[in-house]
């Protein structure tokens, strides 16, 4: 493929975010060797490794741990591949200088390999293949959906590894929990409605933690709860995204959640194209009535969160933002947390009021060219098909909730003789 072809610059933002990024146009295959490569590169000779989700929150329990190691990496040469990034955005740096941060990934004792949900397996099957015996691994902010599809890498790390301690804040089910703990892994979950994994890692360590690190777990709960009362929050979880992994740990464990001005300018840059993304995104939005709810469904590469919170500022209950790799993201409110059902219909799952999937309906390139040229039409009529059938079943429930107390002779009797059927306490949305 012609490279121009994938290329951003110069190209007007209406076209560009109606497709995936350069990445989704590198096969896997390719990707997945370039990655088991890395991966071996990272864990080889390390003294401990950390398997953590990628964002803020697990990347910050990722320099918790790095710091009761001694092993964090050099910031001042992530500061300057930084200047140098800006520079480049601005045309000032002619960007012949070696970055000095590229390998850094092999660079401290405590190896960090970021992962998602869905790769865990992955994660503990290269860890347990290149990693020497005797190493202590940590796993942070990751919760798997079923212990079988774990259960083999981590069974032979609990042979292999000095110890295991998992840190998270999800919501596990017993069984998992019990099957996690039997095979010798020290599991600390915390109250995902109070707590962020960044807290239960801090309570976790024995590292002797200053009020910097305090400011942290707070900063990342800020953010990853949702409380969104601290404005360093959105810069904590904007880096995290548009960093690598190896520099958001170094930066956050020498500044803790202040970061320096130098990042400072980073995202300042990137923002804007950020809000013109999102800008995009709210502009795109069609509403759709579905049962009692008002769902807005949208297209386009952009920062969900924020398109969503947008839309239901606009008096969406739900909103789908459908991506131009074919996935989408489901967030509900107050008045919908009904999100993972929607996304467990199409090859999807998730919590009340956020959830993903990726509907299987994609077979060749054709169906993807499809579903960008007509901003994921193929896509939203079957995300809308599932909230349809949400609503019905939502809809029989309540129906048979009223039928049953009326059977019963529930309902009490006002003053004036009239029922009361309590309808306040029988709306199942809430």
């Amino acid at each position: 493929m012609d490279d121009e072809l994938i290329d951003e610059s110069g190209t007007p933002r209406s076209r560009y975010t109606r497709l995936p990024g350069k990445g989704f146009f590198y096969p896997d295959s390719l990707d997945e060797d370039r990655a088991e490569q890395r991966a071996k590169e990272t864990v080889e000779d390390a003294e401990a490794v950390v398997i953590a989700d990628g964002d803020a929150d697990g990347l910050a329990c990722a320099a918790m741990i790095r710091e009761t190691y001694d092993a964090a990496l050099d910031v001042g040469d992530f500061e300057a591949a930084l200047e140098r990034r800006v520079a480049d955005d601005v045309g000032t740096d002619d960007g012949d200088d070696a970055d000095p941060t590229e390998n850094a990934h092999v660079e401290s004792p405590v190896a960090l390999l970021a992962a998602g949900p869905y790769s865990i397996d992955t994660s503990l099957e290269r860890v347990a293949a290149y990693a020497d015996d005797g190493i202590d691994l940590f796993v942070c902010d990751l919760c798997p959906d079923d212990y079988e599809w774990i259960a083999e890498p981590l069974e032979a790390l609990a042979t292999s590894c000095d110890s295991i301690r998992w840190f998270d804040h999800h919501q596990w089910d017993d069984e998992t929990v019990a099957a996690v703990r039997a095979a010798g892994v020290d599991l600390v979950v915390g109250d995902s409605d109070e707590e962020c994994t960044a807290d239960v890692a801090l309570r976790s360590l024995d590292g002797g933690f200053d009020d910097r690190w305090a400011e942290l777990a707070a900063v990342t709960r800020d953010h990853d709860l949702w409380i969104k009362e601290d404005p360093r929050s959105d810069d904590l979880a904007d880096y995290s995204y548009w960093s690598g992994a190896e520099e958001y740990t170094t930066v956050v464990g020498a500044y803790g959640a202040n970061l320096p001005e130098t990042v400072h300018e980073y995202l300042e840059d990137r923002r804007v194209e950020k809000t013109a993304r999102i800008d995009a995104a709210v502009d795109r939005a069609v509403t759709h009535a579905v049962g009692e709810w008002t769902v807005a469904v949208t297209y386009g590469r952009c920062s969900q969160n924020e398109v969503a919170e947008t839309l239901r500022e606009r008096g969406a209950d739900a909103a789908v933002i459908v991506k131009p790799a074919g996935s989408a993201s489901i967030r509900g409110s107050e008045g919908f947390k009904h999100a993972h059902e929607v996304a467990g219909k199409v090859n999807g799952g998730g919590h009340p009021q956020a959830a993903g999937c990726k509907p299987d309906i994609y077979d060749d390139m054709l169906d993807y060219a499809h579903h960008w040229t007509t901003e994921g039409q193929a896509c939203r009529r079957v995300i809308l098909a599932a909230f349809e059938d949400v609503a019905a079943s939502v809809a029989a429930e309540t129906e048979e909730t009223a039928d049953a107390q009326n059977a019963d002779g529930s309902d009490t009797q006002n003053a004036d003789g009239s029922a009361d059927t309590g309808s306040d306490s029988d709306d199942t949305d809430e």
